[in-house]
């Protein structure tokens, strides 16, 4: 066991002691807790540490290596944010789920093995989902119900994957894998679930729009970026990647462009933007592979801070739909300037986060000789400039007017969106600080007169196209359809072919057995006799009629009226004996194999 403390186990052991504080003392500990996990994990060893030993494997808590500080660095610096952010709520039940979230998400990015991988794995679901229904909503029960049974249903092809796996092999190390076997290819779709690699991505559009205002800024930043991760560390260079990233860029911008709810916008823009880092693993070079990771870097930062911006939105004046918003630039400029800030880098504007990051991707595709997969970057790097970087901010800050004047959100609230909005600046104008943490050297200039005057026009273009078909962009109250129609409306026709029938079936066999036959024996133990003697007589005339001859129906009739009374001599305690004495012979010579 190593002597430092993963800082993993800072949040997830912090976030039961805020109970026991009050006040100021609780709001210095909340602040206090990344720091203390930031100054934890550069204290970690170089390698693997935290060594547990379980059954016949080795559990490792903390591989430390470049790849698993980059995204380590990023999620305690949005946890920090994050809690700033939040000091003004009062539910501090949603900040404990959403520490023991941001710890479980560390823990599963230092994990070494399988196991412990899949244990973090777990715990980062159900401590996310409180933060979806603690809002208290018909639509956020219904749609947490769904975002569980959707990680649950992953996290079981991911153990499944996982226990193939190390039966195969006898090893649990989580380690490059790449497609080989039914084992890998389970643990791909598992990863693939929380990246919302469509069709399996909807639980992200259904759940995260539904969350708390706290809430959805952790959740935009943790689950998606994992499963980022461990895609880059297990099956980098797996070729499915790069046509399954080009679908998620573009299939988030159609949706996003379609979209009314503004948290909802955002969630699709999530979706096209993990596309690109999903390009850049299944490409695979060292190039794609740093492009990856920094933009994830970077999305982390400035996905947050337009989350954000949203959720001080919503804070402000309890409504999400752009048709219900506009205008607020009048009464909300800083939260205004903070989002341009957001949905500049998000289009990837020069100086800021976005321009260096995401363009080492493409650049990648370039190099590699994948000139439609360039050009689809390109189109899809369009795409996020008309949805994220102008539609967003236009209808909710612009556009018609919509009479509200809310003012600013909390000091706290603007604080904390303000510290993701100046790395994007600082990140876009000093790139090595993050391409100098990267895991391979980096030999990429991204301020050349091409590049910035390429992406000038492109920007241009997309903004004039964005004004020339505004009366089609136009606002309009509607509700989008995508994949998880198939699983609300379908799982509802399941139930009703399966479950109605069975629901016959427990119906009529509870009757059956509780009533019909339980009946039965009562009234037949009332004269044996007399019962068996109708039961004969019944048969006789079933017989008789089949028989063409007139059955005795007048004396089967009498026997029925009459019972239990009887007219017929019971057997006497003799003959009873008899009988059963000769069952019991007969039973012996059975069991003796004689007959």
């Amino acid at each position: 066991m190593t002597s430092f403390i993963p800082p993993s186990a800072v949040f997830i052991a912090g976030a039961f002691l805020f109970p026991f504080f009050k006040g100021k003392l609780r709001k210095l500990l909340i602040i206090l807790l990344p720091v203390l996990a930031f100054i934890s994990m550069h204290l970690l060893p170089t390698g693997n540490s935290g060594l547990v030993e379980f059954l016949e494997y080795i559990l490792v808590f903390n591989r430390v290596d470049r790849l698993s500080l980059v995204f380590g660095n990023v999620f305690i610096i949005m946890a920090f944010a994050g809690a700033i952010y939040s000091l003004h709520e009062k539910d501090i039940s949603q900040i404990i789920a959403a520490f023991i979230y941001v710890g479980s998400a560390l823990g599963a990015v230092f994990a070494g093995d399988y196991i412990t991988l899949y244990i973090f794995w777990e715990a980062m679901a159900f401590s996310s989902v409180y933060l979806i229904a603690i809002r208290k909503t018909d639509k956020a029960r219904g749609a947490s119900f769904r975002y569980i049974l959707v990680h649950l249903f992953g996290g079981m092809l991911l153990l499944a994957g996982i226990v193939i796996h190390i039966a195969s092999t006898g090893s649990s190390e989580f380690d490059f894998i790449g497609l080989n076997g039914l084992a890998s290819y389970l643990i791909l779709i598992g990863f693939a679930i929380n990246a919302a690699i469509p069709p399996l991505s909807a639980w992200l559009s259904d759940a995260y729009p539904e969350a708390t205002v706290i809430g959805t800024v952790f959740l935009s930043a943790f689950t998606t970026k994992t499963a980022v991760y461990t895609l880059a560390r297990a099956f980098p260079g797996t070729d499915i990647l790069i046509w399954a990233g080009i679908i998620m860029a573009l299939y988030g911008i159609v949706f996003a462009i379609l979209e009314n709810d503004m948290r909802r916008i955002l969630s699709y823009s999530i979706i096209n933007q993990v596309g690109f880092m999903v390009v850049g693993i299944g490409i695979g070079t060292p190039m794609a592979l740093n492009g990856a990771v920094s933009h994830a870097f970077a999305h982390i930062l400035y996905k947050g801070l337009l989350m954000m911006s949203a959720g001080a939105v919503l804070y402000t004046t309890g409504r999400s739909k752009c048709t219900e918003l506009g205008g607020l630039y009048k009464s909300m400029p800083i939260t205004l300037g903070l989002c341009l800030i957001g949905a500049a880098s998000i289009s990837a504007f020069p100086l800021t986060s976005g321009f260096v990051t995401k363009s080492m991707i493409a650049d990648a595709a370039a190099h590699e000789g994948l000139i439609t997969i360039w050009m689809l970057l390109t189109m899809a790097s369009a795409g996020v400039f008309l949805h994220a970087g102008i539609k967003f901010p236009y209808f909710v800050f612009f556009a018609k007017d919509s009479g509200l004047r809310p003012k600013e959100p909390p000091l706290n609230m603007l604080i904390g969106m303000g510290v993701p909005a100046f790395l994007c600046i600082f990140i876009g104008i000093f790139p090595q600080s993050v391409y100098q943490i990267l895991p391979f050297a980096v030999d990429y200039v991204p301020y050349t007169s091409y590049h910035v005057i390429t992406q000038l026009q492109l920007l241009m273009f997309s903004g004039l196209a964005f004004f020339v078909l505004l009366k089609y962009l136009q606002r309009t109250d509607t509700i989008t359809l995508d994949t998880d129609w198939f699983y609300r409306r379908g799982g509802q026709i399941v139930v009703n072919m399966v479950g109605t029938p069975l629901v016959h079936l427990s119906n009529s066999l509870s009757k059956t057995c509780f009533e019909t036959i339980p009946g039965f024996l009562i009234r037949f133990g009332e004269n044996p006799t007399a019962a068996i003697k109708i039961g004969v007589d019944t048969m006789a005339v079933w017989a008789d009629k089949k028989m063409g001859k007139t059955p005795p129906l007048k004396k089967l009739v009498r026997e029925k009226k009459i019972y239990p009374r009887s007219q017929i001599k019971p057997l006497s305690i003799g003959a009873g004996v008899a009988f059963i004495l000769f069952f019991f012979i007969m039973m012996f010579l059975i069991i003796l194999n004689i007959i």
